[in-house]
């Protein structure tokens, strides 16, 4: 532990209270959750390039007063995609289309992994999504909220009758451990995996940010 540093939680109401967390002179960073990460780029001064071609932040360095925004998630899934992945899954579906989800599609894109978006208002939506695309699609990546706790009873709708021993089920929602989308991908078969090593590995990176600006 360092001495003289401490890392703390900030609730905020509504993204406008940021500033408030601007005027703070002794403020390095900090990290950005659901449902900021696009929003706060507003209030920012620059962005990485990955957080530019993502249009999400989850990482935020102040150094002489200049804000810029990073996105470390997608290092963390890359790690954990790269991790577990096998050579036949090459497709995926990403379900949600909020800054994580942002994120996963940066990558995916590029490892050269063709993917379809699902979401409320995505041509291919929660309601119409069938099993032969599930089954066609070795690699499926939760990114909404959907079963987090304290809700830890709720699924997405989802045509899990698609998912078979080939695929691979990345959620990352870490608590819980298993979630209900986890709980019925794996009775089908399937690889499961949760987002706690993403949420280890986002944070290895943004640490690294941010002690960068001490040295």
């Amino acid at each position: 532990m360092l001495k003289g540093y401490s890392y703390n939680i900030f609730d905020l109401n509504e993204i406008e209270e940021v500033n408030n967390l601007f005027s703070v002179p002794e403020l390095l960073g900090f990290n950005v959750t659901i449902p900021y990460k696009e929003k706060i780029i507003d209030y920012l001064d620059d962005l990485s390039d990955e957080a530019k071609i993502i249009g999400a932040v989850n990482c935020v360095l102040i150094e002489n007063g200049k804000k810029t925004g990073y996105n470390t998630d997608a290092f963390g899934f890359e790690k954990t995609l790269l991790l577990h992945k096998k050579p036949y899954q090459n497709s995926a579906i990403i379900l949600g289309n909020g800054g994580a989800a942002k994120a996963i599609k940066y990558i995916l894109d590029k490892n050269n992994i063709p993917s379809i978006t699902v979401s409320r208002k995505t041509e291919i939506s929660y309601e119409n999504l069938d099993e032969k695309t599930v089954e066609d699609h070795k690699i499926i990546i939760q990114c909404t909220p959907v079963g987090t706790f304290p809700n830890v009873d709720d699924c997405l709708e989802f045509p899990f009758e698609g998912i078979t021993k080939e695929h691979l089920i990345i959620d990352l929602i870490y608590n819980p451990n298993y979630t209900q989308f986890i709980i019925k991908a794996s009775a089908k078969g399937a690889k499961t995996v949760n987002g706690y090593y993403m949420l280890e590995q986002q944070a290895e990176k943004a640490w690294e940010i941010w002690n960068f600006q001490k040295k």
